[in-house]
C-alpha cells in the first residue's frame, strides 16, 4: 500500500506527468485560440456585410447627384456635385478592389439609411425650389449623406485595421479622406455663400 502511494506520488512529479499536464493546458488554449479564430471570422461576416451596404450606397448617389447638381442655383455647387459624382464612381470601383483583395464578392443589398437620406434630400429640393434658400437646402442634405458615409467608411477601417487587412485598410482610408475633403468643402460653401443667401432671401 505504501509502495503504490509513493509509486502516484513520484508518477505525479514525474517528467511525464508534467508534459501531460503541459498538453492539456496547450489544448485549453488551443480551445481559447479557435474561439478569437471564430470571433475574428464574425467579424469578417460583419465587415462584408457593411461593405455590401456602403457599395449599394454609393451606387445609389451615382443617381441622385445629377438631380442635386441640376437643381442647384450657384455654379461652385453645382460644380461640387458633379466632382463629387466623378469620386463616387472612383469609390465604387474601390470597394470592388477591396472585396478582390479579401477574395469576396460583394453581397447584394440595398442600404436604407442611403434611401431615405436621398428621399428626404428629394422632398427638401421641391419644398425649397425657386427659393433663395434652396442651395442651403441641397448642402445640408448633402451634408447627411457625407457623414453616414464618414460615420461607415470610419468603421470599415477600423475593422480592417483589427483583421490586419492592409490593402482593404488602404483602399478605405483613401475614399474615407475623401468624403472628408467634401463635407469641408460643402461646409465652405454654405457659409461662404449659400446659408447667406438664405438669410437674405
Amino acid at each position: 500500500m505504501r509502495k503504490r502511494n509513493t509509486r502516484n506520488t513520484s508518477s505525479s512529479r514525474s517528467p511525464i506527468a508534467r508534459a501531460s499536464r503541459a498538453r492539456r493546458q496547450s489544448r485549453r488554449g488551443g480551445s481559447s485560440d479557435y474561439e478569437s479564430h471564430g470571433r475574428q471570422n464574425e467579424l469578417h461576416e460583419l465587415f462584408l456585410d457593411e461593405l455590401a451596404d456602403v457599395y449599394n450606397a454609393e451606387q445609389q448617389l451615382t443617381k441622385a447627384l445629377p438631380k442635386m447638381a441640376k437643381a442647384a442655383k450657384s455654379e461652385e455647387l453645382r460644380e461640387g456635385f458633379e466632382m463629387h459624382l466623378q469620386e463616387t464612381e472612383n469609390q465604387i470601383q474601390r470597394i470592388e478592389q477591396v472585396a478582390e483583395t479579401l477574395g469576396e464578392s460583394i453581397k447584394r443589398k440595398t442600404c436604407k439609411a442611403m434611401r431615405g437620406l436621398i428621399e428626404e434630400g428629394s422632398e427638401l429640393m421641391q419644398e425649397k425650389k425657386g427659393s433663395a434658400a434652396l442651395d442651403a437646402a441641397l448642402i445640408a442634405a448633402a451634408q447627411k449623406v457625407e457623414h453616414y458615409e464618414i460615420a461607415s467608411y470610419g468603421t470599415l477601417c477600423a475593422w480592417a485595421k483589427q483583421m490586419n487587412h492592409h490593402e482593404a485598410l488602404e483602399l478605405l482610408h483613401e475614399t474615407l479622406e475623401e468624403e472628408r475633403a467634401t463635407d469641408e468643402k460643402l461646409t465652405q460653401l454654405a457659409e461662404d455663400l449659400a446659408n447667406i443667401e438664405a438669410e437674405q432671401g
